[in-house]
């Protein structure tokens, strides 16, 4: 067992030696505030203090962790061995020319989207706001990184002490905003469709409509049995998240009470793992977002404990707050809507800390890194995600993607089409 010696322990130091030692490293450890019990221990141990003991790993801490409350952080962002690294100790019997714990913590807890920030449209904390995106490691699990440089550290003082080796896992999450492009729209939705093609002059598109209505022609983005032939093709464990909400002018899937889509629901559930696309609406309204918790789950017939938030609006910490309060266990909202990478420095799962109330809470947070969104760049979006995929691979982590199903169309040449999405995942299982 790993002994931490902290001078005084708070709950910023318990949330973030978990994540580290629990979430990531799979290491069981214990605190001790007690200098004598901490010297006499034999086996490996980590001083995590200002000051240097007689044995184990000396890591400086800075302020951050023992501090209460919230206000601006003097973010200095150095290079420690070809990786950034910030709130550094300039202390060298350090076992880091920083303080990995206190960096990880500001990452994780989305500290900097707690302090004033330039909202989009939606309201949204924006990825080139982000202290990753400024300094070039919005690409990298930097969290995770530095847990494997920690493990180095313990393996090469400790060489005896027992540590798992992780897996690297590919989750895939695919969001139905809009079951059908064209079916089961109702009367008042279909006309205005056709209104839409005359206006345009998009005569194909009536004709296409027809066809659809009528049933002798696909819908576009009914693309269901070919998505699920990919994930047994390709041994997936996918998670299908469901738009299922009143319609409004921004939650524009079929109606709740459609048979068809009832029944479309229930097939996908019948091979995948199946969450809440909360609505648009219900961003702001708890009782709403227990509304349409409750519809899913009676069309299930089982508990919903899964979400992702539409649209990715994350307000710190009322959106994750208003999950709690609702029961939910695990939410997939954390990443950015127009850039791929990771938006809390981590891949993997965590349980989201209330910098508000400082306090660890159940909620578990799991982190995508890539979705079908094309940035203005010099690489493709193919070889974006290559790159994401191999900074996953080096640390044996978890890469979660998001695609929505509106994309998955057949048409070979679709920017991020079933063809495309399917190379995706040839290269991420390689």
């Amino acid at each position: 067992m790993l002994l931490i010696y902290t001078p005084k322990l708070c709950n910023r130091i318990k949330y973030i030696f978990k994540v580290f030692f629990s979430d990531i490293l799979d290491v069981e450890y214990a605190f001790t505030e007690n200098t004598e019990e901490y010297l006499a221990y034999e086996g490996p141990a980590i001083n995590y203090s200002t000051t240097t003991l007689e044995k184990g790993i000396f890591f400086h801490s800075e302020n951050l962790l023992h501090e209460r409350g919230i206000g601006g952080q003097e973010i200095v962002v150095i290079d420690d061995e070809g990786n950034p690294a910030f709130f550094p100790v300039y202390d060298h019997v350090s076992a880091m020319p920083f303080d990995p714990f206190a960096a990880a913590f500001y990452l994780i807890t989305r500290y900097e989207e707690y302090l004033p920030y330039v909202k989009d449209e939606h309201g949204r904390f924006q990825a080139k706001d982000s202290l990753a995106f400024k300094n070039g490691f919005l690409h990298k699990p930097i969290v995770n990184i530095w847990a494997q440089q920690i493990k180095s550290l313990l393996l090469k003082q400790f060489p005896g002490m027992k540590m798992p080796e992780q897996r690297f896992q590919f989750i895939p999450s695919i969001d139905i905003n809009a079951a059908y492009a064209m079916r089961s729209k109702g009367l008042v939705r279909t006309i205005g469709g056709y209104l839409k093609s005359v206006g345009d002059l998009d005569f194909g598109g009536m004709l296409q409509r027809t066809k659809v209505i009528m049933g002798t022609h696909p819908d576009p983005i009914d693309t269901y049995k070919d998505q699920l032939e990919l994930q047994k093709k390709y041994d997936l464990k996918t998670i299908y998240f469901i738009l299922f909400a009143d319609y409004g002018h921004n939650d524009k899937n079929i109606s709740v009470n459609s048979r068809r889509f009832q029944v479309l629901i229930k097939s996908l559930a019948d091979y995948c793992k199946v969450g809440l696309h909360s609505s648009f609406s219900s961003i702001r309204d708890p009782d709403l977002l227990q509304i349409e918790l409750n519809r899913l789950s009676k069309v299930l017939n089982r508990e919903i404990s899964k979400i992702r938030q539409h649209f990715l609006v994350l307000n710190m910490p009322v959106t994750y707050r208003n999950m709690v309060n609702l029961d939910i266990s695990d939410d997939y909202s954390m990443g950015y809507v127009n850039h791929p990478g990771f938006r809390a420095g981590i891949s993997n799962a965590f349980n989201f800390y209330d910098l508000d109330l400082d306090v660890e809470t159940k909620l578990r947070i799991h982190p995508f890194a890539i979705l079908d969104v094309d940035i203005q760049s010099d690489i493709s979006p193919m070889e974006q995600f290559r790159q994401i995929r191999d900074e996953v691979k080096k640390v044996n982590a978890t890469l979660i993607s998001m695609w929505s199903n509106d994309a998955l169309i057949k048409n070979p040449g679709a920017p991020f089409g079933l063809t495309f999405y399917e190379k995706m995942i040839q290269m991420i299982l390689t």
